[in-house]
């Protein structure tokens, strides 16, 4: 299995917009790093059949599909309707129609709704032949459960995001958390044993009402000793040279484009 690391910044990117000069705002990350570069948080689980599960739909979508030759998809999971994690619906049209069909959309009840409320569009009926618009099919799933998709079996689970809950995915032994500031006895249940962990981390010192910070991450890891932990949905704050020269053993930071081999 591959995953491939499309994207690993916060909702608003690194840089953000602004900066003194317009360049964009680095905050403390040392623009003359490449890996400091990071569009919105997304990922591509590719089966060893070659499937592909793409896990939400960023901004950020179109480029990060081209930079990473990502040749096609085979379904989509949302793990949350926030609008870093949806607003790239609309380029899933291209991706209908190298799939030549309709794709199927998972995700809990309440953010498909949230999702076919804003892009009620994309939910219509496909009148074929053409892919004018993005066609998605909702397939509503509950936290607990296992899904066979896409040539993989993902066993989703709750997630506190602050006010709403998000889904995290485990895979065998690999395991994906985005958007998590907490995480209940059960979903460390499912978390148990977890090889390869894919893990928030949006700040390093400061608390984030919706967000892990580095603290609360080497919490978790401590606790369910994941032999490699990847940090992802890193905000400004989180300088590239200084987690390579500071993150303990087996914690790593991502970068865009960066692939995952389980």
């Amino acid at each position: 299995m591959k995953v491939t690391i499309l994207g690993c910044g916060a909702s608003a990117g690194v840089p953000m917009i602004g900066g003194a000069d317009g360049a964009g705002d680095w905050g403390a990350c040392d623009p003359t790093e490449p890996r400091n570069r990071r569009t919105r948080s997304s990922i591509v689980i590719e089966s060893v059949l070659g499937q592909r599960l793409l896990v939400d739909a960023s901004p950020d979508l179109r480029n990060q599909i081209i930079d990473n030759r990502i040749r096609g998809v085979d379904a989509i999971l949302f793990t949350h309707a926030h609008a870093d994690h949806i607003a790239g619906i609309d380029d899933i049209r291209l991706l209908n129609r190298i799939a030549n069909r309709p794709l199927d959309a998972f995700g809990m009840p309440v953010t498909l709704a949230e999702i076919s409320r804003r892009f009620a569009y994309a939910f219509s009926p496909w009148t074929p032949p053409h892919f004018y618009r993005p066609v998605l099919v909702a397939q509503p799933v509950e936290p607990g459960a296992t899904l066979d998709v896409a040539g993989l079996n993902v066993r989703i689970f709750r997630q506190n995001h602050g006010k709403i809950d998000s889904l995290g995915l485990r895979i065998g032994s690999f395991a994906y958390s985005t958007d998590v500031v907490k995480l209940d006895d059960a979903a460390m249940a499912v978390l148990a044993g977890v090889d390869t962990w894919i893990l928030d981390c949006f700040l390093r010192g400061e608390t984030h009402w919706t967000h892990a910070n580095l603290d609360i991450v080497l919490g978790w890891v401590a606790q369910l000793q994941p032999r490699r932990t990847i940090l992802t949905h890193m905000g400004t704050g989180m300088d590239w040279a200084w987690m390579a020269a500071n993150l303990p053993s087996g914690v790593e930071a991502a970068f865009d484009g960066m692939v995952v081999t389980i």
